[in-house]
């Protein structure tokens, strides 16, 4: 038998749910629109749910896989109030023009944010959300995943055993690196950074070096990494993991100096973005061994075309851009990007929002 107490707490829930739709039906019926909202993609599932059932918005969605045509983009944000993008999506004057005075907010089911002009949208009171911290596990496992895959050399070990290259147990034969007592370095140590040094300590890594912009010193305490220069991150280190964000700063920050620098034995590892590495200078420093290996999930451009020199590479791990890549964390994506669209349309504050300063 159900209390008095509940009967009232199911009898509000009900309310509030009939209040929504009748809200939403009331406000059709009288001629007046509910906000626009253009969503550039197919979403998880969590997203495209908590969007629906808000009863806030009309929802138009590009229900593909594959990104909105350029074209097809520039028709439909035409009058709509808020925007739901992914980083394929390049937000720019153009764009903000095409979409009129009326548009509030742009959200991103990203945690990068350099696909849009933040000028333009501050010049214009257009707020923006975006999705840092619910990644971070999954990032930093596919990095750890990552430098194995590159220091073990695994994806040349299956490409011998499927081609038949596996003979006699040899004692020279496909030896990699190991990372007990190596020294890691980190490039950018922010949530991630600190991520993948809690995952690396249980392999027996002898020292964390770490280079950012400037010092983080009660991070790295808390994890025990010592902030050195970027020659000496480059110098110093045997597995060295680049996790900063793109800027102006960064842009093309790994480059044929750095890769000089490093260890003829060192491991390179690239989960940021792509345009932080020039990738020719990586090309030629694993092409003439100047490094052992590389493993990249992100590169310039996204996708990689399949006659590119580093894919010819046998010391190259290339991925597919997939460090977010489970469903936990994509549906999580999907949901803090929703509510950081509808907090927005409301003029409330935001779960994630970009400060435009």
């Amino acid at each position: 038998m159900w209390s008095s107490s509940h009967l009232k707490v199911l009898l509000r829930t009900l309310a509030a749910d009939l209040h929504s739709c009748c809200r939403s039906q009331a406000m059709k019926a009288s001629g007046k629109h509910l906000p626009k909202v253009y969503v550039t993609r197919r979403i998880p599932p969590d997203g495209i749910k908590i969007l629906r059932q808000s009863g806030c918005c009309d929802i138009e969605q590009w229900d593909s896989d594959e990104p909105v045509p350029r074209s097809e983009l520039l028709k439909k944000v035409v009058g709509i109030q808020g925007l739901y993008c992914l980083l394929t999506e390049k937000i720019d004057k153009e764009l903000l023009d095409a979409a009129g005075p009326s548009l509030k907010v742009v959200s991103t089911m990203s945690v990068g944010y350099d696909h849009l002009s933040l000028e333009e949208m501050k010049k214009r009171g257009v707020r923006v959300g975006f999705t840092p911290d619910v990644l971070t596990e999954a990032v930093a496992e596919l990095t750890v995943a990552l430098l194995l895959a590159a220091s073990r050399r695994l994806i040349e070990a299956v490409d011998e055993a499927r081609s038949g290259g596996w003979g006699t147990w040899k004692p020279l034969w496909m030896c990699g690196s190991g990372l007990s007592a190596s020294t890691v370095g980190i490039l950018g140590l922010g949530r991630i950074g600190e991520a993948i040094v809690n995952r690396l300590k249980p392999f027996g890594v002898s020292k964390f070096l770490y280079n950012d912009v400037a010092p983080r010193h009660e991070l790295a305490q808390k994890i025990s990494a010592e902030y050195v220069s970027l020659l000496e991150l480059a110098k110093k280190s045997d597995f060295l993991l680049v996790c900063c964000a793109l800027t102006p700063e960064t842009l093309g920050i790994c480059n044929k100096q750095l890769f000089s620098n490093m260890k003829s034995s060192a491991i390179f590892i690239n989960t940021s973005r792509g345009a932080v590495v020039n990738q020719e200078d990586l090309y030629q420093a694993l092409a003439s061994n100047q490094i052992a290996a590389a493993g990249l999930d992100v590169t310039v451009p996204e996708p990689l075309p399949t006659d590119h020199p580093l894919f010819k590479l046998k010391n190259c791990v290339i991925l597919p851009h997939i460090a977010s890549a489970t469903v936990e964390t994509r549906n999580a994506m999907a949901a803090l990007a929703a509510n950081n669209l509808l907090a927005g349309l409301k003029g409330e504050s935001m779960p994630k929002e970009v400060p435009l300063k």
